[in-house]
C-alpha cells in the first residue's frame, strides 16, 4: 500500500476532509435538485436567477458578525451546530416535497436558512484548517481540501442528476441530511481542542479585522478580483435552460453539465497539492482568470454538448489555481487570531460574486437570451483581469518569498 501524503498523516485534518467530501456531495446533490424543482415551478430565468440573492443575502448580512463568532469562540463546536442547522433544511425540503407541499417561496426561505448558517460554518471551517497542519504543509492541505471540494461537485451533480431521472427530488434532499453526519461525526472525533480565546464580540473586533484588510492591500486586491470575476462568469443556475432548450440533454446531462467545471477543477487541485505552487504568484491569478472567462464564453457560444463539458472543465481547472493561490496567500499573511474575521469578509467575495452574478445572469438572459448572457459575462472576466493588472500593478509583480 502506498504510503498517505505527509498533509494527510494528521488525523484531525484528514478526518475533517473526507466528512467534507462526503457531505458536499450530499450538498451539491441538493442543489441541483433545489435548482430543477423550481425550474419545473417557474419555468422562468429570472425565478432562477433569484435563487442566488436569497443564497447570498444571509452571507452579506451575517458573514462579518460569524467571523468576529469564529475568532471569539471554540471553531469545532460552532461548526458543530451550523451542520446540525444545514442537515435540517434538506430534511424540511424532503418532508415537504414528500408531502406536496413544496413551493418557490419554500425554497427561497429554506435556501436562506442554509445561507444564514454558511455564513457562520465558512469562517469557522477555513480558520480551523490551518490550525490541524504544520504551516509549512499547508498549501497542500488547501489544495487537498479544495480538491475534496471539487470531487464532491463532480460527484454530487452526476448522482443527482440520475436519482432526479429515476426518482425525482425527495430522495435527495434525505441523501444530503444524512451526508452531514460524516462532518459532525469527524469534528466529535476529533482531538484538537481550541486553547481560550481573547477576542471579544462587538464592532472592535470587527473594526480589527477591517484594518487589517486595509493594512493589507494584496489580499483585498485579490478578493476584488474574485468577486467581479465570479460575478461576471456566474452563470451555473442558468444550466437547466441549457440541458433542456439550448442544449437538449435532459437531467442527465444536467448532471454532466453540473460536474464538468468541479472535474477540470479537481485534476487542477490534485496537481497543485503535489508539487510547489507558482514563485509568480500575481500574474499566475490573473492569467488564471483570463483563461476562466475565455471558457465561460466558449461554453455560452457553443451548441455541442462536448465541447460545452470542454469549456466547463476548463473554466474549473482555471479557478482552482486562482482559488488556492488566494487562500495560500490570505492564510499565510493572516495571524490566527484574525483568520476567522478574513475568512468572514473573504466570503462575502467568493460567495457574493458568483450569487449575485447569478442574478445578474438571469436579468440578462430575459432581458436578451441565456447565450448572451453566458458569453458577453465571459469577455467581463476577461476585462477585469486587465483592468487589474493596469490598476494594481503590485498584484502583477507579486512573488512569493
Amino acid at each position: 500500500m502506498a504510503p498517505l501524503p505527509p498533509v494527510l498523516r494528521h488525523r484531525d485534518y484528514r478526518n475533517l476532509l473526507l466528512g467534507q467530501v462526503v457531505s458536499s456531495t450530499g450538498t451539491q446533490m441538493q442543489q441541483v435538485a433545489v435548482v430543477w424543482q423550481l425550474y419545473l415551478f417557474t419555468r422562468s430565468p429570472l425565478a432562477l436567477g433569484l435563487l442566488g440573492f436569497f443564497r447570498i443575502a444571509p452571507v452579506v448580512v451575517f458573514a462579518l458578525g460569524g467571523g468576529v463568532v469564529a475568532d471569539a469562540v471554540d471553531r469545532r463546536r460552532l461548526m458543530l451546530v451550523t451542520q446540525a442547522l444545514m442537515a435540517s433544511v434538506s430534511a424540511v425540503l424532503a418532508i415537504a416535497t414528500h408531502l406536496g407541499v413544496a413551493s418557490p417561496a419554500l425554497l427561497y426561505g429554506m435556501v436562506a436558512v442554509a445561507g444564514t448558517a454558511v455564513a457562520f460554518d465558512n469562517p469557522a471551517r477555513q480558520a480551523l484548517v490551518p490550525l490541524l497542519v504544520p504551516m509549512d504543509e499547508l498549501p497542500r492541505a488547501l489544495s487537498l481540501t479544495f480538491t475534496g471540494w471539487q470531487v464532491a461537485t463532480i460527484a454530487g451533480p452526476a448522482i443527482g442528476g440520475a436519482l432526479l431521472a429515476w426518482r425525482g427530488v425527495a430522495p435527495i434532499y434525505v441523501i444530503d441530511a444524512a451526508s452531514f453526519l460524516a462532518v459532525i461525526g469527524a469534528l466529535l472525533a476529533m482531538r484538537y481542542r481550541a486553547p481560550p480565546r481573547q477576542s471579544p464580540v462587538g464592532l472592535g473586533a470587527l473594526r480589527e479585522g477591517l484594518a487589517f484588510l486595509r493594512r493589507t492591500p494584496i489580499i483585498r486586491t485579490t478578493m476584488l478580483l474574485d468577486f467581479f470575476a465570479t460575478f461576471f462568469g456566474g452563470s451555473m443556475l442558468l444550466m437547466p435552460i441549457f440541458a433542456d432548450q439550448l442544449l437538449r440533454v435532459g437531467p442527465r446531462g444536467l448532471g454532466l453539465l453540473y460536474a464538468a467545471q468541479p472535474a477540470g477543477a479537481a485534476i487542477a487541485g490534485a496537481v497543485l497539492a503535489s508539487r510547489s505552487l507558482p514563485r509568480r504568484q500575481g500574474a499566475a491569478v490573473l492569467w488564471s482568470v483570463v483563461a476562466y472567462g475565455v471558457a465561460i464564453a466558449i461554453f455560452g457560444l457553443s451548441r455541442s454538448f462536448p465541447l460545452s463539458i470542454l469549456a466547463l472543465a476548463c473554466a474549473g481547472a482555471a479557478d482552482t489555481v486562482s482559488t488556492v493561490i488566494r487562500q495560500t496567500l490570505r492564510q499565510v499573511l493572516t495571524p490566527d487570531a484574525l483568520r476567522g474575521r478574513m475568512g468572514s469578509i473573504n466570503m462575502i467575495f467568493f460567495m457574493g460574486g458568483p450569487q449575485l452574478g447569478e442574478v445578474e445572469a438571469g436579468v440578462v438572459a430575459r432581458a436578451f437570451t441565456p447565450r448572451f448572457s453566458v458569453a458577453s459575462g465571459g469577455l467581463l472576466c476577461v476585462a477585469v483581469a486587465a483592468l487589474t493588472a493596469l490598476v494594481a500593478p503590485s498584484l502583477r509583480r507579486y512573488e512569493r518569498g
